[in-house]
């Protein structure tokens, strides 16, 4: 599926929408060059889950984990982009991190991939001349329940 994403405002209503369908256990899977809009369709997503406030981006951490009450389900916001190898997101504790989580990983490929998973949310994001074009597929988990 292709979304349009002319603007900011579009960029925003598409990351609560996906809120909205979210899951535990569910993986965003957020792919594009730098710049694409990763980071601020991770931030859409985690406010659309009711968080008020700053959501510092978590290249230098990592993991940024998000629990009740301030989100409405647990949540790991991941940027990948700093490891060297697919074994790194075990030795940080990934798997600890995402029990009974969703999670949103940025750079998702450094880690392993997710795509695998029933419960993975794919979006490559390419910028275009008018915004940014979101390429989206979803795992079995996903049907009946894509946003648009």
């Amino acid at each position: 599926m292709r979304v349009e994403l002319a603007d900011l405002a579009a960029m925003d209503r598409y990351g609560r929408a996906i809120a909205d369908a979210l899951l535990p256990g569910d993986v965003v899977a957020l792919t594009g060059g730098l710049g694409a809009g990763k980071t601020t369709l991770a931030r859409a997503i985690i406010a659309g889950l009711g968080h008020e406030g700053e959501v510092p981006s978590p290249s230098f951490a990592i993991i940024e984990p998000y629990d009740p009450p301030a989100v409405r389900l647990p949540l790991v916001h991941a940027d990948f982009y700093r490891l060297n190898h697919p074994d790194e997101a075990q030795e940080i504790g990934l798997d600890d991190y995402r029990e009974g989580a969703a999670l949103i990983a940025e750079w998702p490929d450094h880690a392993g991939g997710f795509a695998h998973e029933p419960g993975c949310l794919s979006i490559a994001l390419e910028v275009v001349e008018d915004g940014r074009i979101a390429i989206v597929e979803g795992g079995a988990d996903w049907l009946g329940r894509l946003p648009v």
